[in-house]
């Protein structure tokens, strides 16, 4: 049986990997502006402050959501949008000690 490859490498490096994927696009970055700027929970004036259409939005936010950094809430025939801050602040960590982790052989490096 075949394993999948992301087995072969350690929980916090495919958890950091799923993290960057899911704001790996420049639509993804501006709706978490837009949810930061707000700081609450959001529904349909995300798409009125973006160049992108209802359905895009949506894909993008199912993304964000799939990746814990943002949260839904349904709310009659619409869901709100919030973001995560307990998972920002993991993600944001996990950063920081990677880079961390990069800057200690960076010192040793020609």
């Amino acid at each position: 049986m075949a394993t999948a490859k992301h087995d072969a490498f350690q929980a916090d490096e495919v958890q950091l990997a799923a993290w960057a994927k899911a704001v790996a696009h420049p639509a993804r970055l501006a709706i978490l502006k837009v949810l930061a700027a707000r700081n609450t929970c959001i529904c349909g004036e995300i798409v009125d402050e973006l160049p992108l259409a209802q359905a895009t939005v949506s894909q993008h936010l199912k993304a964000l959501k799939a990746a814990g950094l943002v949260v839904g809430e349904v709310e009659g025939p619409r869901t709100c949008y919030c973001l995560n801050w307990t998972e920002l602040q993991r993600f944001r960590q996990a950063v920081e000690t990677l880079f961390d982790e990069m800057g200690k052989a960076a010192a040793s490096c020609c």
